[in-house]
């Protein structure tokens, strides 16, 4: 059985890493298209295009599952994805408020994403849901995802990010993007005591787990 992975960059490596150690059985096929990279400040119409060009690898190997590992792509494209493609499964990545949301104890989170994740519809339907009478701190990231893929972020600037977001009462940091997954621990380092760092690469694998199941 194959599962397919597919981020704009070097983020569904992360999420490839743990989806292995989950169902080591399991053929685990990655795409990305770092060549257009960064998806966060394209449009919606260059992100749908850009996300079914690069996914054609992951369904001509017959990935049973494909998921779709990167915050951008799931908020602007999966909707375009599953109407083209009915009958393929797909797994989409979203920001975590929801969890965030219960396990704040400040109501007041911070999420960590791109401009077209904070901007999209999905997105705002998840503070509506999930997020009534919590404050989200949503920090200026736009440059992370360029940065850590080509390993030029400095550390200052998230140790400040880190900071800022905590003095203003944040106890939960969501990272909202997989190419922060790669800097989760030196953003643990830095909100230690202070904040809880959460991304979803189990929540991902247990609806992997259901899908495969059914």
């Amino acid at each position: 059985m194959k599962i397919g992975i597919f981020d704009s960059g070097i983020g569904g490596e992360a999420i490839a890493s743990e989806i292995r150690k989950s169902f080591p059985t399991q053929d685990v096929l990655v795409a990305n298209d770092r060549k257009n990279l960064p998806y966060g400040e394209k449009s919606q119409k260059e992100v749908i295009l850009l996300t079914k060009s690069a996914i054609k690898p992951l369904l001509n190997a017959g990935c049973e599952v494909i998921i779709i590992a990167c915050n951008t792509a799931t908020a602007l494209a999966i909707e375009s994805l599953r109407i083209q493609y009915p009958d393929q499964k797909f797994i989409g990545i979203e920001p975590m408020i929801k969890t965030a949301s219960q396990l704040t104890k400040s109501a007041t989170i911070a999420v960590c994403a791109t401009p077209g994740t904070l901007s999209s519809q999905r997105y705002r339907n998840l503070k509506k849901r999930f997020a009534k009478g919590v404050k989200i701190i949503e920090p200026d990231c736009r440059d992370w995802a360029y940065l850590i893929e080509n390993s030029q972020l400095n550390i200052a600037e998230i140790r400040a990010l880190v900071d800022n977001v905590c003095s203003q009462g944040a106890d939960v940091i969501v990272l909202g993007c997989t190419h922060y997954h790669w800097i989760k621990s030196t953003i643990e380092e830095y909100a230690a005591g202070r904040a809880k760092i959460i991304e979803p690469t189990e929540a991902i694998s247990k609806r992997l787990f259901e899908l495969l199941e059914s």
